[in-house]
């Protein structure tokens, strides 16, 4: 994968918050790209339980300050970056005060999931594709890992489709058996419509579960990975039956050479 440019955006990543299957994911998998000379970039979401002085985050002035419409509302955007220790890899933080300021990352203290968590997703997929464009860095691939980032290939797909930067850029969701219970706003459909978004191409947002969150998110990439052994055979169903190229589950022991043989012949 060597000079390969992939963008890896993710809900969660160590080391900046707790170890669960998607977390650790991914940071080991740009980490491996990385080890094979490949160019790569992380984006993720800057709560506020991140601990910024630990983990020297600071703002990038020159890719802060633009405004982004959720649901008809202006929305500031904030962009910090760190390095991850000795990998010399470095994350850039999506943020705003309205959105990720708070202490938890999906859910309050009683495990209440937050009720904007459906724009956060909104405002985290444009974040990522507005900073990789001042960036004017192209990826090969974006590999999104996590429900919060569910939303980018949609907004890809459909608000970004004219983006001569992303023409040649591959989508890769790496599917998860972590979930969320319950739904999101009952208005999400209703918010992502507002983007242009054709209604028949999200429809399944008009209930917007964990599955439907991640059915939209499938819909709309080129490719698939089955990331957790116990995924529902709900969602397997579906992405078996999408007719796109998909990698079954690989233990993690032996996920390095599946996911560059999967990239190379499969995305690529």
């Amino acid at each position: 994968m060597e000079d390969k440019r992939i963008l890896y955006v993710s809900s969660e990543v160590v080391p900046y918050l707790a170890e669960n299957e998607v977390s650790l994911m991914s940071y080991d998998v740009p980490k491996m790209i990385n080890d094979q000379g490949g160019q790569i970039r992380i984006f993720m979401p800057r709560y506020g339980n991140i601990n910024e002085r630990r983990h020297q985050l600071h703002e990038v002035i020159r890719l802060s300050g633009m405004n982004l419409v959720v649901n008809d509302m202006d929305m500031p955007l904030i962009i910090k970056v760190a390095s991850i220790p000795k990998e010399r890899i470095q994350v850039y933080f999506i943020d705003n005060d309205e959105y990720f300021k708070r202490k938890a990352t999906f859910s309050d203290e009683d495990g209440v999931l937050y009720p904007d968590n459906d724009e956060r997703a909104i405002f985290f997929a444009k974040g990522v594709v507005e900073t990789v464009k001042k960036l004017n860095w192209v990826p090969d691939i974006i590999h999104v890992h996590g429900w919060l980032a569910g939303m980018l290939p949609v907004y890809m797909k459909h608000y970004y489709k004219d983006e001569a930067l992303f023409a040649d850029t591959k989508i890769v969701t790496s599917v998860y058996s972590q979930s969320f219970d319950g739904t999101l706003d009952n208005d999400m459909l209703k918010k992502v419509l507002f983007d242009e978004v054709p209604e028949k191409d999200v429809e399944m947002l008009a209930v917007p579960d964990y599955s439907n969150v991640m059915k939209a998110s499938i819909a709309h990439s080129d490719a698939v990975i089955i990331a957790s052994e116990g995924l529902s055979q709900d969602l397997v169903s579906f992405i078996e039956a999408s007719g796109k190229p998909f990698l079954p589950y690989v233990p993690k022991d032996n996920f390095a050479s599946a996911y560059t043989n999967f990239y190379r012949n499969q995305v690529l």
